[in-house]
């Protein structure tokens, strides 16, 4: 008996963008093209109008909506996915005069995060966003929700949730907010434990597709999914990272971010992106060999200053550096460094650069401690770098790198230099 794989077809899309002058177009719609294949589907074609303004009832003009049907017949597009928020009517009218179904921007991110959604929060966020993005759509769609659950942009929630009645989906919502609430309670503990603890977080922020993910895996053998696709990570990972003056601290992966991220997405994963808020240092990762670094490193910046982190210490890390040579210029914010985190080059600058940020909570001293205080000595083994000891006759010599709160414990068996 023979068996055969059942494989299914990516499904045909057709991208279409207004270029009314208030971003680049051209750059925005190729990104676009790289978030409909991060959700499967084969662009055939992409379409850009000029216009003043977007049309009220069809986003599109009348002529440029002809040329999308006629498209659309002769290359048996599936999927027409629009490069700006639509409204809930544009959407029906266009369904309705194209036959193809019809999604836009921020319906695709919403779909790529919940196809990338691991954690039971991240989870939540996906379907908190989905459902609030649905809710103004449910109006006069009746049966057209059928449809819905077989596609690009049905990922999340499910059929039966979004043919439930508008009473239902904001019970959901109410729910799945007080869920949220309390997750949020509890990570504000964690960070107020960390806190008492003197935990030091350093948070990797930077633009979807940069590397962040290589660099904490390079850095820290976390073994978090990397790969050459937008929004590979969407949940945050923590591990502990060592410096090269012995002390450790913790690394934070973060959802990566992307050009004209929609605003209600922002808010929608707030509570993962306000890691970097609560970090000691952060690093601005940005794909050195992209043409359009310096407009990540500002998106970046904005959303930082969004969110709050004026003030804190950022460290640009320009990544992929093997790509593009010894000469590079380019204007950053904070201290730069050069890396390769595919290559592990450049490291050593980046932990030192992280370590000149941190506050100080180490100092290096010579000292003499008496035999009888041996515990005192372990500890320093432990918590600290010892460079050299040896016995003498008044005592145990150390030459150490020792935490300042055990400064007072030992101040009077330093040497004075």
């Amino acid at each position: 008996m023979a068996l055969y794989e059942n494989k299914t077809e990516a499904e045909k899309a057709l991208l279409v963008s207004v270029d009314t002058g208030e971003f680049d177009a051209e750059t925005s719609i190729d990104e676009l093209e790289e978030l409909a294949h991060t959700a499967g589907a084969e662009v055939i074609g992409k379409v850009i109008q000029k216009k003043e303004t977007p049309e009220k009832a069809t986003f599109v003009g009348v002529g440029k909506l002809a040329e999308i049907i006629a498209f659309c017949q002769s290359q048996e597009v599936d999927l027409l996915i629009f490069d700006s928020e639509l409204s809930p009517s544009q959407q029906r009218n266009l369904e309705k005069l194209t036959g193809v179904r019809v999604i836009d921007r921020t319906m695709l991110i919403l779909d790529i995060f919940a196809m990338r959604a691991r954690t039971a929060e991240g989870k939540l966020q996906v379907e908190l966003a989905q459902l609030r993005y649905q809710l103004p759509r449910l109006a006069g769609q009746g049966t057209a929700l059928s449809r819905l659950g077989g596609g690009i942009g049905t990922r999340g929630p499910g059929e039966t949730k979004l043919e439930s009645d508008k009473r239902h989906i904001r019970r959901r919502v109410q729910k799945l907010e007080d869920e949220l609430r309390e997750l949020e309670k509890r990570r504000a503990q964690m960070h107020k434990r960390r806190a008492k603890d003197g935990v030091q977080t350093v948070a990797i922020v930077g633009y979807t597709n940069a590397g962040k993910s290589t660099l904490m895996n390079a850095l820290t053998d976390a073994g978090v999914l990397s790969e050459n696709k937008l929004f590979a990570t969407l949940d945050p990972t923590s591990r502990a990272l060592t410096l090269p003056d012995g002390r450790q601290v913790m690394l934070v992966d973060t959802v990566g971010l992307i050009r004209r991220l929609p605003h209600k997405l922002v808010e929608a994963f707030k509570s993962t992106l306000e890691e970097a808020s609560h970090a000691t240092v952060i690093l601005n990762v940005c794909d050195a060999s992209d043409e359009h670094a310096a407009e990540h490193l500002e998106v970046t910046k904005n959303l930082l200053n969004e969110l709050g982190c004026q003030g804190k210490p950022v460290i640009s890390v320009m990544n992929k550096c093997d790509l593009v040579g010894d000469i590079y210029s380019m204007p950053t914010f904070g201290k730069t460094v050069m890396i390769s985190a595919l290559h592990e080059k450049g490291f050593d600058e980046l932990l030192n650069a992280i370590l000149k940020e941190l506050p100080p909570t180490r100092r290096k001293t010579e000292l003499i401690i008496p035999f009888s205080a041996g515990a005192i000595a372990a500890r320093i083994r432990n918590e600290g770098v010892v460079e050299f000891e040896e016995y003498r006759e008044d005592g145990l010599y150390m030459k150490a790198t020792v935490e300042i709160s055990l400064l007072d414990t030992i101040k009077d068996w330093i040497i004075e230099s």
